[in-house]
């Protein structure tokens, strides 16, 4: 069979789940047409020439999936000689660095990632040094550098302002090649002392500011903050969506359900904390309870109708690129979404936030992108470490089989 899915009119699906947050559709029948979706319908709606369709019928097709917070520079490693080393490394390391990342992400159904900045904007440079928004299969968002306050955190993932810079002129004199703009507006989680809030980094007229800057180049904002007042800020200035968002409560929820501001959990980033490290620790149990109160704050989202866009923030310590996607959707589930509503926020909620209005679904125009594992809904997540299929624009990444 070629490796073109384009040059077939069906494709046979066992289970489809489309990326809308609704139900599984059992043996559906998708029309291709000019590598788009032109049709789903139920199968024996019309008869078909056997040559002219792929037989998925044992399989579970679902849209391929997105990343919606990555540092691609960045391995989720625990050796911290490798981490140390991919900190201060040149471009010539970090390059081979990133591609290895992206395969990983290719092999577990990840067709798009939004990186959230490295100090050096290597990740930057290897989009721009590719010419366009794809390598290979993968769709790359970049932010280049993150921005924070002078002697504040985020150092290793971006750069201050100039002295005598404010943050909105910064962004605008630093926005060629990117495709969103990342502002740091708190520090991390502590791992010694549950709850503990840090201080903003930028007031609301700064941060308001850089947004409006970044709305007026055509670049969405995405703000890392943890913490009541550090969201709020975030979200009165009209960002596109919160990071992390640990310990910002309820208030801060219903103004993103008011503002239709996307939130990006990585709830994952504290499981992976509390398996790597030392186990009498007083980190670990902190780390244990701090994703205990993510998974709370994730519950009442759902429950509030907070838009939420997966987001592994991979890269962190035990956070590895690709396969924690799957560790992010079986968080979202213990948080209270079904197994579609989850995949809804790795696909079409994605593909919202990264601006790729042709994917995350699939349904009727839309760009024939899919991922097949073999069996039912009920072996998902975990199936997606064994894809069967994957396909982008029409094209088998792999071995097509029917």
């Amino acid at each position: 069979m070629s490796n073109n899915i384009a040059e077939l009119r069906f494709i046979l699906a066992g289970w489809l789940i489309d990326g809308s947050g609704g139900p599984v559709k059992r043996d559906q029948l998708l029309k291709i047409r000019n590598r788009l979706f032109s049709d789903i319908m139920d199968n024996g709606q019309k008869e078909i020439d056997g040559t002219d369709i792929l037989n998925l019928s044992r399989y579970t097709i679902l849209p391929c999936l997105i990343d919606s917070h990555v540092h691609l520079f960045m391995s989720g490693t625990n050796n911290q000689a490798v981490r140390r080393h991919q900190l201060r490394a040149g471009f010539r390391d970090i390059k081979d660095v990133i591609s290895r990342h992206i395969n990983q992400h290719l092999s577990h159904g990840v067709i798009a990632v939004r990186d959230g900045g490295d100090a050096y904007a290597h990740t930057l440079r290897y989009k721009s040094e590719r010419q366009g928004g794809t390598h290979g299969s993968l769709y790359l968002n970049v932010a280049g550098k993150a921005w924070h306050k002078p002697g504040g955190y985020g150092s290793f993932v971006g750069e201050a302002p100039l002295f005598n810079q404010g943050l909105a002129e910064a962004v605008a004199n630093n926005s060629e090649g990117i495709d969103h703009v990342k502002i740091i507006n708190s520090g991390l989680n502590s791992l010694t002392e549950f709850g503990k809030e840090s201080l903003p980094q930028f007031n609301l007229e700064e941060m308001k500011g850089a947004v409006d800057i970044a709305n007026i180049l055509g670049l969405r904002t995405m703000v890392h903050a943890n913490g009541r007042v550090p969201v709020k800020i975030a979200l009165k200035s009209g960002c596109h969506s919160v990071e992390h968002g640990f310990f910002m409560g309820m208030e801060n929820m219903q103004r993103m359900v008011d503002q239709d501001i996307f939130w990006v959990p990585t709830a994952y980033t504290m499981k992976a904390y509390y398996k790597h490290l030392k186990k009498k620790g007083v980190e670990r149990l902190v780390s244990r309870k701090n994703l205990d109160h993510q998974l709370e704050q994730i519950f009442q989202a759902k429950r509030m109708g907070v838009s939420i866009a997966l987001g592994t923030d991979a890269g962190s310590l035990g956070v590895h690129h690709g396969s924690s996607v799957l560790e992010e959707l079986k968080l979202l589930m213990e948080g209270g979404f079904s197994l579609e509503e989850a995949i809804k926020c790795a696909t079409l909620n994605g593909a919202w936030l990264l601006g790729l209005k042709r994917m995350g679904l699939i349904a009727k125009g839309m760009t024939v992108n899919f991922i097949a594992v073999k069996g039912g809904p009920s072996d998902l997540p975990d199936s997606l470490n064994r894809i069967a299929l994957m396909v982008v624009n029409g094209r088998c990444l792999n071995k097509c089989r029917g």
